[in-house]
């Protein structure tokens, strides 16, 4: 066994990095690209703190006159990254039990404006407007873990219309700027193709989508069972006829999620038992209302959100169709939600994966299928052994 190590850290098998490379870059087209995909992964779980190219190089091969090669193999090759997304899904499958696909939109900060996708937006997350990179992420998500597979960046209107912006970052023809539910339903109904139905829910955030029926109607037609976090103002229609009580709303009338729930605050009010962060059990108040949607005339779906947990205004509101689960089960899939960000955090602030300078848009999209192997060895194949600081070995 081939170990790498650097001062401080938890054993690298070498040996096994490399055939996980292999298995998931087979299809790159040329020997040396399937070389460097090795190098990168090498350098991405070797290397502590700031992920620079120099750094990568000097981890993985012991020189950093190497940051050159890397440098075009990430920015300048011209490998698909479909392929190998899609054999790390595979691999993730096989060596863990799946309970949902979730798909969070993520504001990456960044510095500078020469970052392909960078922009200003307002962060809900931190009530600050920020220069970032807005991301949508599909995840596996697994009991106690998270294990992303596939990433879509948002590009604005800016950046699509600047010809001379997508030449210099390699944005491709067709490419668009969609809002980030689009990404996370273009992520959804690509991973399908891939690997057919997932049988198990999609999590998704679609919170932007001020008529969330077009999406709905899309999910339906995949034949996916759903739990879809909405905006307080979506397009909703209260469903009387679905409810054993009258709220008081006009029925057929189309609402805002945030009025309905409200109207049915007297008649949908349940209490479900969880279990929190600390392994202690909570009880959680849970407002529902059936409702229906403009878009998908015939389906019958539930609008819940927990008005105890939040800042009035910032409370997540949920439309699933899951309407025969149990309570208990529908807010497990929503903190899987919630899981899904912490992983990406966790990438960005305790890996450092997430703070890539590469300037185009291949040499991004290169970057996070590289990431997302990294994590996904770092939790289900490397050894949880540490040892002392020692000489690397290549």
């Amino acid at each position: 066994m081939s170990l790498g190590r650097t001062p401080g850290t938890a054993q690298v098998d070498l040996h096994a990095v490399d055939s996980l490379a292999d298995e998931l870059f087979a299809s790159l087209p040329r020997a040396d690209q399937r070389r460097w995909a090795r190098v990168y992964l090498r350098g991405l779980l070797l290397t502590q703190g700031k992920k620079s190219m120099r750094r990568l190089a000097e981890a993985a091969v012991g020189s950093a006159s190497a940051w050159h090669s890397l440098q075009q193999f990430v920015n300048a090759s011209t490998w698909s990254w479909e392929a190998p997304r899609g054999a790390l899904t595979a691999w993730v499958e096989r060596r863990a039990h799946v309970r949902a696909w979730t798909v969070p939109q993520i504001v990456l900060p960044k510095r500078g404006d020469r970052l392909v996708g960078v922009h200003q937006r307002f962060d809900p997350r931190t009530g600050r407007t920020v220069n970032c990179q807005a991301v949508a992420a599909l995840l596996l998500s697994c009991p106690g873990a998270n294990f992303p597979v596939d990433w879509d960046m948002h590009l604005p209107p800016e950046w699509v219309a600047d010809e001379r912006s997508r030449q210099a970052t390699r944005i491709p023809a067709t490419a668009t700027s969609e809002p980030g539910w689009r990404l996370a339903l273009d992520l959804i109904k690509r991973s399908v193709r891939r690997a057919g139905e997932p049988g198990v829910p999609v999590v998704a955030d679609l919170s932007d989508a001020a008529d969330p029926g077009v999406a709905v109607a899309e999910l339906e037609a995949l034949g996916l069972g759903f739990v879809a976090e909405v905006g307080p103002t979506a397009r909703v229609i209260a469903d009387e006829a679905a409810s054993p009580y009258r709220s008081g709303g006009r029925n057929g009338a189309a609402l805002s999620a945030a009025r309905c729930l409200d109207l049915h605050r007297r008649w949908h009010t349940h209490v479900a038992t969880v279990m929190g962060y600390d392994g202690g059990f909570r009880h959680v108040r849970i407002l529902s209302a059936p409702v229906r949607l403009a878009a998908v005339p015939h389906g019958s779906y539930l609008l819940f959100s927990t008005p105890d947990e939040g800042a009035p205004g910032q409370r997540p509101v949920w439309l699933t169709n899951l309407t025969g689960r149990r309570w208990e089960e529908l807010l497990e899939l929503v903190v899987l939600q919630r899981s899904a960000r912490v992983t990406v955090d966790c990438l960005n602030e305790r890996f450092r994966y997430l703070g890539f300078s590469g300037r185009s848009y291949p040499g991004w999209h290169h970057h996070m299928t590289l990431v997302s192997a990294a994590y996904a060895y770092s939790r289900l194949a490397r050894p949880a052994l540490s040892v002392r600081p020692a000489a690397r070995t290549a």
